[in-house]
């Protein structure tokens, strides 16, 4: 399996953040192309007479406007590191639309983080993760949020040499 496009779907937390910079370490060496995506999801009231009102259009707005300053952030982050990011805003339900752009995209990989919810409030809140995992036509790679970034060479060899001296 080639892999020449990843999706990383972020919501700026530490664990999407770290998703991201784990993507990038993965993609470095296959020269993989990578789009970031930031989803809005819509706001439903049950009250229908709030459902259109002015005070909700200027918060979707807001958040528009705060979710494209975040995007441009991270792509200005990564071309210091020489690594180009396209970046992606959908309105919409998260897990549908991450799905829906690796499918318009033809992602080879979505790389996203977890909350690593449990209990009651991933019984409440679901997961997002799990969702694109059940549904999406391409491979999830999943990082629980205590997941470090993925060692590269250097780390590894540093890391082999030390183990080595140890035993000697």
């Amino acid at each position: 399996m080639t892999i020449k496009r990843i999706l990383v779907p972020v919501d700026f937390s530490t664990s999407a953040l770290r998703a991201l910079d784990y993507a990038v370490d993965f993609a470095k060496p296959l020269k993989a192309e990578l789009t970031v995506l930031f989803v809005i999801e819509p706001i439903y009231y049950a009250m229908p007479d709030l459902a259109g009102g002015p005070m909700i259009s200027g918060l979707i707005d807001e958040q528009q406007r705060s979710g494209r300053v975040q995007l441009t952030r991270l792509q200005q982050r990564y071309a210091k590191r020489r690594v180009k990011v396209r970046a992606l805003l959908q309105t919409g339900t998260p897990y549908q639309a991450i799905v829906d752009t690796a499918r318009r995209q033809k992602a080879d990989l979505i790389v996203m983080g977890t909350h690593g919810r449990t209990g009651m409030a991933h019984l409440l809140m679901g997961s997002v993760a799990e969702r694109v995992v059940r549904i999406a036509a391409c491979p999830v790679l999943t990082l629980h949020p205590g997941t470090t970034r993925r060692p590269t060479a250097a780390r590894r060899r540093r890391s082999t040499t030390a183990s080595t001296a140890r035993r000697k």
